[in-house]
């Protein structure tokens, strides 16, 4: 589904997989900010509890509009392991919330979910807002 969008590379690493718009496959490494991931295990942190069977997290980056609008102003404030507390289970299953460490960004995430169908306007909007931002790059080194 996140595959399909045009102009996506997908990276891989310890079998989560990282979304990233790089239309020419020539993106430097340090420009290859992915636009989604899903993270099937533990081994980056231990709030969402990846390590229980079946469970995998759908992560987004979406626009300051957009994010504000489903959850209102990110959290700032961050736990002894750099949780942002947002007053979410970021265990819960099947439910959108703020990502538990990149919602200050914006980011949005959901843990096992039942369905990608209602999420596909965010799948597109993390597409197209990284679409965008790779396209203003470009313009501000051809210009």
């Amino acid at each position: 589904m996140i595959r399909e969008q045009p102009g996506v590379r997908v990276l891989e690493a310890q079998d989560d997989l990282f979304y990233l718009y790089d239309p020419a496959a020539d993106l430097p490494p340090e420009r290859q900010q992915p636009f989604a991931t899903i993270v099937t295990g533990d081994h980056y942190e231990q709030v969402s509890r990846l390590d229980e069977p079946g469970a995998w997290r759908l992560n987004l980056g979406l626009t300051k509009a957009t994010y504000t609008s489903l959850f209102g102003s990110p959290p700032t404030e961050r736990d002894a392991d750099w949780v942002l507390a947002s007053g979410h289970d970021y265990a819960a299953r099947d439910l959108l919330m703020p990502h538990p460490f990149y919602a200050s960004q914006y980011w949005v995430a959901i843990v096992s979910p039942s369905t990608l169908a209602p999420l596909l306007p965010l799948i597109t909007e993390a597409h197209d807002f990284a679409a965008r931002k790779y396209a203003n790059q470009a313009a501000r080194h051809t210009g």
